[in-house]
C-alpha cells in the first residue's frame, strides 16, 4: 500500500515540528521548509551563497568542500530547471552524484520507500535531495534517515519549496540592496503553488515592506492574509508602486477544473504585460520561477525584457544550493561555528 505523506498533527505544546532540521548542537542538518529557520540562518545561506556565486566565474568552477561525498537526485516528479541546478551544485562542490531513476527504480515494482532508501544508504549515500509530488515527503524521510544522511527539499506537493524562495531572495537582495524598504507582489497561481508560501515566509522572515499576492478569487488560498500578505484582485492596483514582481506558473496539474475560464482570459486579466510592467516603479525588477508560460503568464517582451532577472534566478540558484548543501554536509562533520 503506497505511503501517504501529510504534513503531521503537533499536539499543543508539542516542539516545532521543523526542529528537526537542526541537530543536538543548532547546527543545519536538512533543509526541509522555510518555517523554523528564522531571519539569522536565511541570511547566514545568503551570505554563504555569495561565496559561491564567484565559483561561476572561474576557469575551473569546482571547490573541494564535498569531495568524497555522495549526493543522491531522487525525483518522484519531473524537473529540469531544479534537478540541473541541484546536480551541478553539488558537482561544483566535488561530490559523487547519482541521479535515480525513479521511473524504473525499485519503488514501481512494488518496493517500499523506507526500503528503497536503506539500499541506497548502503551505498555510502550523503545527502538525499528528494522532490515529490505530496506535501510532507521530504520530511517524512528526513525522520527516517541514518544519523548521517542529510535531507533537501527540492519541492513537495503544495507545501514547501525552500531553495527557490531563497534564490529568489538572494536575486532580490542583490538587486535592491536591502528588504525592508521594497513592496513585492507575489503574481499568479497562488493557491497551488509551493513557491509562493515558501516565499511569503522567507520575505516576511526577512521583513520586506510589503508583500502582496494578485490573483483572481478562485486561485488564493483561504485565509492567506494569515501568512502576512495584502491581497489584491486588480493587477493596476495590486503593481501600483511595487519594487519586485514574481510571477507564477499556472498549475493546470493541480487545478480542479472550472477554476480558470480561460487561459486567454487569465493572460487578459493577470499576464504581465509591457502596459501592465508600466504600473509598478520604474526599475522594478521582474521575477519568474520557471518553467514561463509565454502569452499566458507574461509577455515574451517582458520576459527577455532589461527589467527581468529570470535567467539570473537559475544562475543564482546553484550558489544557493551549494551554500545549503555545504552547510548541511558541514553539520554532520561537526564543523559548523
Amino acid at each position: 500500500m503506497a505511503v501517504k505523506f501529510v504534513r503531521p498533527k503537533i499536539p499543543k505544546f508539542a516542539p516545532d515540528p521543523w526542529a528537526i532540521q537542526f541537530d543536538d548542537q543548532g547546527h543545519l542538518r536538512h533543509l526541509l521548509t522555510i518555517e523554523g529557520l528564522g531571519p539569522q540562518w536565511i541570511t547566514r545561506i545568503l551570505d554563504t551563497a555569495e561565496g559561491f556565486v564567484s565559483v561561476t566565474d572561474r576557469e575551473i568552477k569546482k571547490v573541494p568542500l564535498l569531495r568524497g561525498r555522495t549526493v543522491v537526485n531522487l525525483f518522484f516528479e519531473s524537473s529540469t530547471r531544479t534537478r540541473t541546478t541541484f546536480e551541478l551544485a553539488a558537482k561544483r562542490l566535488s561530490a559523487d552524484v547519482l541521479n535515480l531513476n525513479l521511473a524504473t527504480s525499485a519503488t514501481k515494482k512494488g518496493e517500499s520507500l523506507l526500503d528503497t532508501l536503506r539500499n541506497i544508504e548502503a551505498m555510502q549515500a550523503d545527502m538525499f535531495v528528494v522532490r515529490h509530488e505530496q506535501s510532507g515527503a521530504a520530511h517524512f524521510i528526513a525522520r527516517h534517515v541514518a544519523p548521517h544522511v542529510s535531507v533537501l527539499n527540492a519541492g513537495d506537493g503544495w507545501h514547501s519549496h525552500p531553495t527557490q524562495a531563497l534564490l529568489d531572495a538572494f536575486t532580490i537582495r542583490r538587486h535592491k540592496g536591502g528588504f525592508t524598504p521594497l513592496r513585492v507582489a507575489i503574481v499568479g497561481d497562488i493557491r497551488h503553488s509551493r513557491v509562493a508560501r515558501s516565499q511569503m515566509h522567507v520575505l516576511n522572515s526577512l521583513n520586506v515592506g510589503e508583500l502582496r499576492v494578485i490573483a483572481p478569487r478562485t486561485l488564493i488560498p483561504t485565509d492567506v492574509e494569515k501568512l502576512g500578505v495584502r491581497v489584491f484582485h486588480d493587477m493596476r492596483e495590486g503593481l501600483q508602486d511595487v519594487d519586485v514582481i514574481i510571477m507564477l506558473r499556472l498549475q493546470r496539474e493541480r487545478m480542479e477544473s472550472g477554476l480558470l475560464p480561460s487561459e486567454e482570459e487569465f493572460y487578459r486579466l493577470y499576464g504581465l504585460t509591457e502596459e501592465k510592467l508600466a504600473w509598478a516603479k520604474d526599475d522594478a525588477i521582474v521575477m519568474h520561477p520557471g518553467p514561463a508560460n509565454r502569452g499566458v503568464e507574461i509577455e515574451s517582451s517582458v520576459a527577455d525584457g532589461p527589467q527581468s532577472v529570470i535567467l539570473e534566478q537559475v544562475s543564482n540558484g546553484i550558489g544557493v544550493r551549494m551554500a545549503v548543501m555545504s552547510l548541511c554536509m558541514s553539520a554532520n562533520r561537526g564543523d559548523q561555528t
